[in-house]
């Protein structure tokens, strides 16, 4: 099957230097910027995406969700079979970053996860680490680095983002991981130890965030590109999680690890000019700090994955209400199962318009005064949990067991509000952008 959209040719690094990774393209500019209105009506492009992505998730993903559950284990063969027909690849996320709606990747992201969250997540967790490379770096670095993180078909390859640390997951001015620059040999050294890494220490390109410069705490970190094969680089502990069990946690502890200066992400002239103005007091344009400029280009993605799950177990909640009879008629007729329904229903849609208005902001470049991206994770991420655990009091018994996939679901949900910033930090960026106030 072609690849809707999607031209069948190579790539090249000017086109790479506009991929974003995350929710939304984010090119320089846009044809019709006087569009000051979002349209959320689904083009014919955009309804062939969403059915070519919903086939795969239900012919491909779903069949094999519950065994990579049970074993917990990088699902290689699926992400062959998203490589196979372009799903996992360059192109394909160079296409949507083109989308001048921003649309593409929240419809991605909702039928796949859709499908299954864990596979799911092992078939975009390669997003994370590209969208690193393309916050930070140059045009060149990120046509050198990111078709690195892909691979072809029958040669995969992946790509981690280590951001993440023992003492340093929300606060990111705890962060320890060091980089010293070594000017005889134009190299860093970084050491240190990530956690909650997706991918992490079995990818074949590591995107590392580090402290160059203490004293300025979350203005003296910067991004590194840890390439393949790099001595010192190491998986730690591989985590057993509650849920998105397919997907691949791990630490990844760094231990004297040398990477080319070229690998610094922006180049050292930039860091260095950053700095210099984070040194005088001044503000920093351009020098947001490496992590959370990341997170802020995958947040409403993230929003789209929760919008997938919970999507999954109402659909399932409600078959299973209309066909389940209890005293002698369907249990949605009583209104206690109907109005649940109606409530779960309601949620999904309120939170898909806002991943959608989010990404449509992100892709026209226009500033989120309100915290919008934050607005749609929250809502979103707290909307899974809700619905995945409604669904499972309507399947009640039955959807305690693994005979039935709302329990999956309800388990992966959970991560919604705590991973890519918790409920309680989203809230707190909120509370921040409507207040103007620093609160803590």
């Amino acid at each position: 099957m072609p690849l809707a959209g999607c031209s069948s040719t190579h790539v090249d690094a000017v086109t790479l230097s506009y991929i974003s990774c995350g929710p939304v393209g984010n090119l320089d500019r846009v044809s019709d910027p006087e569009v000051t209105t979002p349209s959320f009506d689904l083009s014919p492009d955009h309804v062939e995406l969403q059915k070519w992505v919903h086939d795969f998730a239900a012919d491909v993903v779903r069949p094999a969700a519950a065994e990579w559950d049970e074993r917990e284990e990088f699902p290689w063969p699926v992400v062959e079979e998203a490589a196979k027909i372009g799903l996992y690849s360059v192109d394909f996320i160079a296409t949507q970053a083109f989308d001048e709606t921003g649309l593409g990747f929240p419809i991605t992201m909702e039928e796949l996860f859709w499908g299954d969250a864990g596979i799911g997540l092992s078939i975009v967790g390669t997003s994370l680490a590209a969208a690193g490379v393309r916050a930070s770096g140059t045009d060149e670095q990120v046509g050198e680095w990111v078709p690195q993180m892909y691979g072809t078909p029958g040669d995969l390859k992946l790509g981690a983002f280590c951001s993440s640390e023992p003492d340093a997951g929300s606060d990111v001015g705890a962060m320890r991981t060091r980089a010293t620059y070594d000017e005889a040999s134009d190299e860093w050294v970084i050491n240190g130890t990530k956690t909650w890494a997706t991918n992490g220490g079995i990818a074949e390109v590591h995107v590392v965030t580090a402290v160059v410069d203490p004293e300025l705490r979350t203005r003296g970190q910067a991004s590194f590109v840890v390439p393949p094969g790099t001595k010192g680089l190491s998986q730690g502990q591989k985590f057993h999680k509650h849920g998105i069990r397919a997907s691949h946690t791990a630490e990844v502890v760094l231990d004297h690890v040398r990477v080319p200066g070229r690998c610094l992400l922006g180049g050292k002239e930039k860091l260095d000019s950053r700095m210099a103005r984070a040194r005088e007091g001044a503000r920093s344009d351009g020098g947001a700090n490496a992590s959370m400029a990341t997170f802020e280009r995958t947040r409403p993605a993230v929003g789209a994955q929760a919008i997938g799950i919970a999507r999954a177990a109402y659909e399932v909640a409600l078959d299973y209400a209309k066909t389940r009879e209890q005293f002698g008629k369907a249990i949605i007729e009583n209104q206690g199962i109907a109005f649940a329904l109606a409530d779960m229903a309601t949620s999904i849609e309120a939170s898909r318009l806002l991943v959608w208005r989010a990404a449509w902001m992100a892709r026209r470049g226009k500033r989120f005064e309100n915290a919008e991206g934050s607005m749609s994770k929250l809502y979103a991420g707290e909307t899974a949990v809700r619905v995945t655990g409604q669904a499972m009091q309507i399947l009640g018994g039955n959807g305690f067991t693994r005979d039935y996939p709302v329990e999956r679901m309800a388990r992966d949900a959970r991560i919604y509000t705590i991973f890519e910033g918790t409920s309680e930090i989203q809230r707190l960026v909120i509370a921040r952008a409507i207040s103007g106030m620093q609160i803590r």
